[in-house]
């Protein structure tokens, strides 16, 4: 089976294109591949965090919910909705853009509130204890929302990467390798025919 070629007139023109061409993607490729290691790096490092943090999230709702139901069974369920009609916010969440090595992915901030007493009738002492550790568990939950957006988007651009970097390395750059070995033995054939028939044109004129 032939091998496929680039379609382009065999000249030194050509031949000059494509080399600067071939240049230009061998440091594109060179580009990707460092770009490919840094982000699988970042990956390892998300995936890391990202366990930890599942693994203390999981404790902490375990938890919160725990005491949570401590408080229904000493409240009841209309006594906590009506405890926390004025119960304040105990976090305070903020969601800013960020990127890394181009990816976009939001980077979440919580800064914990300090819990004021409700002060209603009929409340149990079990029921700032939730608060506290559900504000607590947020928190987590919301430092493991942006671990695990940024992992999963640093896993697309790093597929991405590796598919780029394939393409150019097993496809593109040994396409033009080929098309200018091709031109470049065109052109050496020519210059050696141009050779031979000038000898001959010598010999004729008795030269």
């Amino acid at each position: 089976m032939a091998q496929q070629l680039i379609k382009a007139p065999p000249t030194k023109n050509t031949l000059l294109r494509l080399k600067k061409q071939v240049k230009f993607l061998e440091e594109g490729h060179d580009l990707l591949e460092r770009k490919r290691e840094l982000l699988t790096r970042l990956v390892y490092e998300r995936i890391g965090e990202y366990r930890e943090l599942r693994q203390s999230s999981e404790a902490a709702l375990g938890d919160a919910y725990h005491c949570l139901s401590i408080t229904h069974l000493r409240m009841g369920s209309r006594g906590i909705r009506q405890a926390a009609l004025g119960a304040e916010p105990a976090l305070k969440v903020d969601i800013l853009p960020r990127r890394a090595l181009g990816v976009a992915y939001p980077a979440v901030t919580s800064e914990r509130i300090p819990l004021k007493p409700v002060g209603l009738l009929g409340t149990d002492a079990s029921f700032d204890t939730t608060r506290d550790n559900l504000a607590r568990a947020s928190a987590l939950l919301a430092r493991l929302s942006e671990v695990e957006i940024a992992l999963h988007r640093l896993l697309e651009e790093q597929r991405k990467a590796q598919k780029r970097v394939n393409a150019l390395k097993y496809n593109i750059i040994p396409l033009y390798q080929r098309t200018i070995h091709f031109i470049q033995s065109s052109l050496e054939e020519e210059e050696r025919n141009t050779l031979f028939q000038v000898k001959l044109l010598r010999e004729k004129a008795g030269v």
